[in-house]
Order: structure tokens, then sequence, then C-alpha cells
């Protein structure tokens, strides 16, 4: 996927527990845990404005596109915290 999410990031330099996070949203912890690892098909407006707001970030600094080239790359480091 060419879309790198990097909420583990964010929620990391907030020292932030994902239960905490989701209830901050107020979506269901499983939610933010599929949001995380990338498995989302969509993310509404209103969710990536609380995301936002919560973590006083940027909608850039959660969503992150790379070349198709890169994807599996950028994919893989996720993955092995490479």
């Amino acid at each position: 996927m060419p879309i790198v999410i990097n909420l583990d990031v964010e929620l990391a330099k907030k020292k932030m527990s994902v239960a905490d996070f989701a209830a901050a949203i107020d979506i269901t912890p499983a939610n933010v845990s599929v949001l995380k690892n990338g498995r989302a098909k969509a993310v509404r407006f209103s969710t990536l404005d609380a995301i936002c707001r919560v973590l006083e970030c940027q909608p850039g600094d959660i969503f992150r596109w790379v070349p198709n080239d890169d994807a599996d790359f950028a994919a893989q480091a996720t993955v092995t915290g490479a």
C-alpha cells in the first residue's frame, strides 16, 4: 500500500496508550488497531480531525504517501522496526 500510517510514532511521542487514545477520539481500541496497522479502508474526516486534535499534529504527520516501489520497503520497515 503506498500510504504509510505513522500513528504509532505519534502515539509514542505523546506517550499515549491505544486505550487512552481510543477513548479520547471516541472509537474502539480495535478500530485504532485497524488504522494503526494499515488495514483501514477509509477514515472519516471527523475521526481524522479528532486524531489531529488529540495528538496536536497535522494529517501529514499521520499519513505519508510513498511510491509503489518504496511501499514494500516502507511496510517491511514498519513491521520490523527498521
